[in-house]
């Protein structure tokens, strides 16, 4: 049973967010995700035009009447989130924290699955995978993925892409849509990450907070590293200082992005200072060109 305060924010989740899933998302989530193949709907006579390597030999057969086989695109996907719960997501300097932003881009990939009949599971880890839902289908279960996004208390305070990487290839046998949600605060991950989106379609969802890429100018502060716990004094009114702060966070970026462009892995950037909104449509209209 989902708790009544619970129950509250994740239809205040969905409320808010429903024209979006229903309206605008529903037809572009159907056309850019697709399912696993084509399977066997029925046999039917054959008429001219029809393929001939589509024939029902063994119906052929036993009725001396052409048969061919009717096929149709199996529409199921299974679709993924895997939710980066480290100590950096529990920073935010504008409307919201990172994890809370992240936590609702994930109800609302969740609901729009929900809503073409796809299967949901989660993935939240730190250093480690902290807790896995399998994937399954119906309102009640996306309800609580939802839940566990918005509300599940880590452990960790470290990331560890690669592992939840290498936990998604070992429970995820048959090809998934994989939203991989991270500030991607680490190193390392670019092989588990190319050889994860040769078996799945992986999307990375980067989150962002405008003070991770330049400090403001407010004198001595003492800055604490959100998952090593170290602690640095920072004369913020050094322009040097505020200089190469910046220049590291757009390196950082940079080299992310380079490794998202050598893994061939499609993105969506979100920031706790916009509306992920008009980012999110940016991503299905580009998967739509492509696929056109």
């Amino acid at each position: 049973m989902i708790p009544q305060e619970v129950m509250k924010t994740i239809r205040h989740i969905q409320i808010r967010t429903s024209h979006m899933v229903n309206d605008l998302l529903a037809g572009q989530y159907q056309s850019v995700f697709r399912g696993q193949g084509m399977e066997f709907e029925e046999v039917r006579e054959y008429v001219p035009g029809d393929d001939v390597r589509l024939i029902d030999w063994n119906v052929t057969a036993r009725t001396s009447v052409p048969h061919i086989k009717k096929l149709v695109e199996e529409r199921e996907l299974t679709v993924m989130l895997l939710v980066d719960a480290s100590g950096s997501g529990r920073f935010g300097s504008a409307d919201r924290f990172k994890n809370e932003l992240a936590a609702e881009l994930c109800a609302v990939l969740a609901f729009s699955a929900i809503k073409n009949n796809d299967k949901v599971g989660l993935i939240i880890f730190t250093h480690e995978v902290e807790l896995y839902v399998p994937p399954n289908k119906g309102r009640r279960h996306v309800l609580r993925v939802v839940r566990e996004v918005l509300y599940f208390k880590p452990k960790g305070l470290a990331t560890n892409i690669p592992e939840a990487l290498h936990f998604l290839n070992g429970v995820t046998k048959r090809r998934a849509v994989a939203f991989l949600v991270s500030d991607f605060m680490e190193d390392d991950y670019e092989i588990p990450l190319r050889i994860a989106n040769k078996r799945h379609d992986i999307v990375a969802v980067t989150v962002t907070d405008p003070r991770e890429e330049a400090l403001p100018d407010v004198g001595l502060i003492n800055v604490q590293d959100a998952e090593s716990g170290r602690e640095t004094l920072v004369d913020t009114s050094d322009p040097a200082v505020r200089a190469a702060y910046e220049a590291a966070a757009v390196g950082r970026a940079n080299k992310r992005d380079e490794i998202f462009k050598r893994t061939r892995v499609d993105t969506i950037h979100v920031r706790t200072d916009t509306s992920y909104v008009e980012e999110l449509y940016r991503f299905f209209r580009m998967r739509e060109r492509r696929l056109a």
